[in-house]
């Protein structure tokens, strides 16, 4: 996998401290963010799939971005976690690439799916009665796979690119992970234009969904704040929840990549934020006050409590 004229084998991430008490520190408090991000959102999407009152497209979307960000953090954290546990944290040429993949793969994915859930929501709240013909089964299943491709296309280009560059040294990464701007600025090579082909593809585009996404649930709750008091105050709370994780997602993505590739103070902190962070409040965001999920875990726990002996 390595690029023409690439002489660098591997890469060393500086990550987040140096001092082996702090290391130890962050190691306990990222473990445990980790390890609740892993189990609720495998927890959710496993409710999705077997619990029927969680059987409608709305929670099938839920079900998928859960799946998502179990994934998503799970590109980064392991990685991150042992760092603190040695000395040095390095990856090889070919693992930085493959890390840039998955990690822009699955955050297209997301992105493209939250768009989907944007629209599932327009038409639940302007369609009601043809709800269920839209948004059925195969429109669904066509929709997700359509984000899978999306996001594929997204990540793959990405790597092309970056597999041109020359890498000659030096390989020091100031992150926990390999992503594009710190990789790219190690090139051996003037990377003007590739920074101007990463923006577009990854900065401009966020930013562009990410107006279109507040503009729509915008009109949706100008919407219902209009409409009858029938069923108004769930479907505002559900396009609330939508709306903030929306901007946890692509607030830092905008961040880091609707922008020329230089280092600033907030960049390691924002990058925590979108990596590890987001995906363990998205179960909380989504579930804390939703009344069908507290009877699905209930269900859960009634099953639990008649196998116990």
């Amino acid at each position: 996998m390595e690029g023409e004229n690439t002489t660098v084998n591997e890469f060393i991430f500086l990550g987040l401290a140096t001092n082996p008490e702090l290391k130890i520190f962050f190691f306990a408090f990222f473990l445990v963010v980790y390890s609740v991000a892993v189990l609720g959102n495998l927890l959710i999407a496993g409710l999705v799939a077997y619990e029927p009152i969680l059987h409608n497209p709305m929670y099938f979307l839920l079900g998928n971005l859960s799946f998502l960000d179990f994934c998503y953090s799970s590109i980064t954290a392991p990685k991150m976690l042992a760092g603190f546990l040695s000395r040095t944290s390095s990856i090889t040429y070919g693992g930085c690439l493959s890390q840039i993949f998955f990690f822009h793969f699955i955050g297209g994915i997301k992105i493209f799916l939250l768009t989907i859930m944007a629209y599932d929501r327009y038409v639940a709240i302007f369609h009601p009665l043809r709800y269920g013909a839209i948004m059925n089964a195969n429109m669904c299943g066509a929709l997700v796979w359509a984000s899978w491709i999306g996001g594929f296309i997204h990540s793959i280009v990405q790597v092309a690119i970056i597999r041109q560059l020359p890498f000659c040294g030096p390989n020091k990464l100031d992150n926990f992970y390999c992503d594009v701007p710190q990789v790219v600025k190690l090139a051996c090579t003037d990377t003007f234009v590739v920074e101007l082909l990463m923006v577009s593809n990854s900065g401009l585009v966020t930013l562009m969904c990410f107006v279109v996404l507040i503009v729509s649930y915008s009109i949706l709750l100008a919407k219902l704040r209009a409409g009858s008091a029938l069923g108004r105050s769930k479907a505002i709370s559900t396009c609330a929840s939508h709306i903030l994780v929306v901007t946890l997602i692509f607030g830092p993505c905008i961040y880091i990549y609707a922008r020329p590739f230089y280092s600033f103070p907030l960049d390691k902190a924002v990058s925590v934020l979108y990596t590890v962070i987001t995906p363990i409040l998205n179960p909380f965001i989504y579930t804390l006050r939703n009344k069908d999920f507290k009877m699905a875990l209930e269900k859960l726990k009634g099953r639990q409590g008649k196998l116990s002996p």
